[in-house]
């Protein structure tokens, strides 16, 4: 588990964007309704998550299509919220920082780790904005 002084910063960040934290047991009622939902697993660790939240509020500052409800969860901090978000993401294994897009229940697209690492906030963010344009 992470420190609450090194996390509540980082979770802020989306938290004061709009987004939502997920607790274990809104978990499955918030990605199976309808309409779109946007899932963040923010992490700590490092470059990937340095530029995974900017990314994901480029994109959403930057497109007219949006999803619907914006969700988020914080690995190492928020383990069972986490847990039952990852039943979710399957077939992908564990990844943090990742970003998944549900529409009407079904995840449709998964940003991983490895999709995240090495890239600009400005590149997760038109990856992320051709995703919502898609399925939004």
């Amino acid at each position: 588990m992470y420190p609450a002084e090194a996390v509540l910063p980082l979770k802020n960040e989306l938290l004061q964007s709009g987004f939502s934290e997920l607790t274990p047991e809104s978990v499955s009622a918030s990605l199976e309704s309808k309409g779109t939902a946007l899932v963040v697993i923010n992490s700590i660790c490092g470059c990937a998550a340095r530029t995974a939240r900017p990314g994901v509020l480029l994109a959403l500052e930057e497109t007219s299509k949006k999803p619907d409800h914006l969700y988020t969860v914080f690995a190492g901090f928020d383990t069972d919220a986490v847990a039952a978000v990852r039943q979710h993401t399957k077939p992908y294994p564990p990844s943090s920082p990742s970003i998944g897009l549900f529409k009407d229940g079904e995840l449709v697209h998964f940003v991983e780790r490895h999709m995240i690492e090495g890239r600009p906030a400005e590149m997760i963010a038109q990856h992320l904005e051709a995703v919502f344009e898609e399925y939004c």
